[in-house]
């Protein structure tokens, strides 16, 4: 049995106007990956690869170890899915949406729906079209749970959504991992969210791979870097990733191990929303 739960060996797949390159990473078991990157990155593209809604052209997808191709109907077994938007009938009542979704999965629990809706305040004569938004996320998290899925992937699912709501999520995700055998690929524009829950992030840049691996390692890669303008050296500036100048100074990234030769500036440990926001600006990879 395979201890990756997600593995992406060099995927690519070609539009007329966006190429996505050699994407590589691995999401072993029992962990959480953030998927970061600026619109138009291409991380639904990633997902809509891995869930086989595209065709890739080259490269290999193993889920559970399985080709996600040849293996598609098991695999889907196993993956729960919530998108930004509800993809069930509006005329349906969270009643209907059991019926309508159980009959796809071979390891459904009708106990386990009916706990988790009465977690969530569900109700059950409920029409999809009168939940909010998240309430929608609820339900479909609801279905991801009840056939017992050992991948959850999430695309945007916490945009719109109060900080009440949001902190709720985050810890059903905490907690659905901690068995060891589940996992989470988690594409998000809210990066504060991941972290407090990701222990991997994959940061994809037009189309490009710029970094994976740990949080930690990502976080400490970089330095955020301020000065005055007189500080701002044209050496400096050609190490600076994202560079940002006013009147009053300058600020941008810079890479850890070149940081140290400029004691005369400023230093901050950066967020993530600081380092996807910098490279994506135009600096180096």
């Amino acid at each position: 049995m395979s201890k990756q739960c997600l593995e992406l060996k060099n995927v690519c797949k070609t539009f007329y106007d966006f190429k996505l390159n050699n994407i590589s990473f691995t999401l072993p078991k029992g962990y959480i990956m953030g998927l970061v990157g600026p619109n138009g990155a291409g991380k639904t593209t990633t997902i809509q690869l891995i869930l086989n809604m595209l065709e890739k052209e080259n490269g290999e997808i193993l889920v559970f170890g399985k080709d996600n191709v040849t293996c598609e109907k098991d695999i889907k077994q196993e993956i729960g899915v919530v998108f930004d938007s509800m993809f069930y009938v509006d005329s349906w009542t969270v009643k209907d949406t059991e019926k309508a979704v159980s009959i796809f999965y071979d390891d459904w629990h009708h106990d386990v729906f009916a706990g988790m809706l009465k977690r969530f305040n569900l109700p059950l004569n409920k029409k999809v079209s009168e939940l909010s938004r998240g309430m929608q996320m609820k339900l479909m998290l609801a279905c991801a749970f009840s056939h017992n899925a050992k991948l959850l992937i999430l695309d945007e699912p916490t945009s719109g959504l109060d900080p009440v709501t949001r902190d709720e999520f985050l810890e059903i995700l905490q907690e659905y991992i901690k068995d060891g055998e589940r996992s989470v690929l988690f594409s998000t524009h809210i990066t504060s969210d991941l972290e407090q829950v990701a222990d991997y992030i994959t940061f994809i840049n037009q189309g490009n791979m710029i970094f994976t691996g740990s949080m930690e390692d990502l976080l400490g890669s970089y330095h955020l870097i301020k000065g005055r303008p007189q500080d701002l050296t044209p050496e400096i500036e050609g190490n600076i990733i994202g560079l940002r100048k006013t009147d009053m100074g300058f600020e941008g990234l810079i890479a850890v191990n070149e940081a140290a030769q400029y004691g005369h500036c400023f230093f901050e440990h950066p967020t993530i929303d600081d380092i996807v926001i910098c490279i994506a600006k135009g600096g180096r990879k």
